[in-house]
C-alpha cells in the first residue's frame, strides 16, 4: 500500500506550465552564454587586431558619407527617444502593461532589464576603454565600448516583446528590430560610435533579456501559480 502510494506521488503530473517551461530555460541560459562570447569575441577584434579596427574604422567613415541635414535630423530624432527621461517613460508604460495582464513577475523582469542593461554598458565603457584608429576628420573617444544608445534601443524593443501577447510578438519584435537597427545606423552617420560599439550594446541588451527569460522559466517551473497562467495563455 506504502509502495503504491510512493509510486502514485512520484508520477504525478507535472503542471503543464512547469513542464514548458524547463527547455525555455535552458535555452535562454544558452542564449546568454552566446552573447557572453560574443561580447567578448567583439571586444578583442576591435581592441586586438589590427585589420579588425581598420574595417571598423573605415565602416565608420562610409557611414559618416551619409550625413546631411535631413538625414541627421531624422538620426537624432531616433536617438533622442532613447533619452534617460524618455527611457524612463517608455518602461513604465511597458510595465503598466504587464501589471494590466497580470504579469507581475514580467514587470519586474522590465524593470530590472532595463536598469541594468543601460548600467552595464556605461560602466563597461571606461573598465575596456581602447583607443581608435582614425580615418579621415573622424575620430571616436576611447570610453565608447559599448554604445549606451543601442544597449537601451536593443533592449526596449525586447522587453516590449517580453510585455507583448503571443499573437502580436513577431510583429512587435520586427518593427522593433527595424527601429533598433535605425538607431544603430543613426548612430554611425552621426559618428557617435564605432561599428564594434552598436555591436556590442545589442549584445549588452540581448544578454539581459536572456538572463531575464531564464529567470523567468525558472519561476515559472519552481513557482508556478496555476490557474492564473493558463488563463493568460489561453488569452494570448
Amino acid at each position: 500500500m506504502s509502495g503504491q502510494a510512493f509510486s502514485a506521488g512520484a508520477v504525478a503530473p507535472t503542471p503543464l506550465g512547469a513542464r514548458a517551461a524547463g527547455p525555455g530555460a535552458g535555452r535562454a541560459v544558452g542564449v546568454a552564454a552566446l552573447c557572453l562570447i560574443g561580447l567578448a569575441a567583439v571586444w578583442a577584434l576591435a581592441d586586438l587586431v589590427p585589420g579588425a579596427q581598420l574595417r571598423d574604422a573605415l565602416t565608420l567613415h562610409d557611414f559618416t558619407l551619409l550625413s546631411r541635414p535631413h538625414v541627421d535630423s531624422v538620426a537624432n530624432l531616433l536617438i533622442e527617444l532613447l533619452e534617460p527621461v524618455v527611457f524612463v517613460i517608455w518602461g513604465a508604460l511597458l510595465v503598466a502593461v504587464a501589471l494590466a495582464r497580470g504579469r507581475p513577475r514580467v514587470a519586474l523582469a522590465v524593470v530590472l532589464v532595463m536598469a541594468l542593461a543601460p548600467l552595464t554598458a556605461e560602466i563597461l565603457k571606461p573598465l575596456l576603454a581602447h583607443p581608435h584608429p582614425r580615418f579621415g576628420t573622424v575620430h571616436i573617444a576611447p570610453a565608447s565600448w559599448p554604445s549606451g544608445h543601442s544597449t537601451a534601443a536593443l533592449t526596449l524593443v525586447l522587453c516590449a516583446v517580453l510585455v507583448a501577447p503571443t499573437r502580436l510578438r513577431a510583429p512587435v519584435l520586427a518593427l522593433g528590430l527595424v527601429y533598433a537597427l535605425a538607431v544603430g545606423c543613426s548612430l554611425l552617420i552621426l559618428a557617435w560610435h564605432m561599428p564594434s560599439d552598436v555591436l556590442a550594446g545589442y549584445l549588452v541588451a540581448a544578454l539581459w533579456v536572456a538572463i531575464a527569460v531564464a529567470a523567468l522559466r525558472f519561476a515559472d517551473r519552481r513557482w508556478p501559480s496555476g490557474g492564473r497562467r493558463l488563463a493568460v495563455a489561453r488569452e494570448d
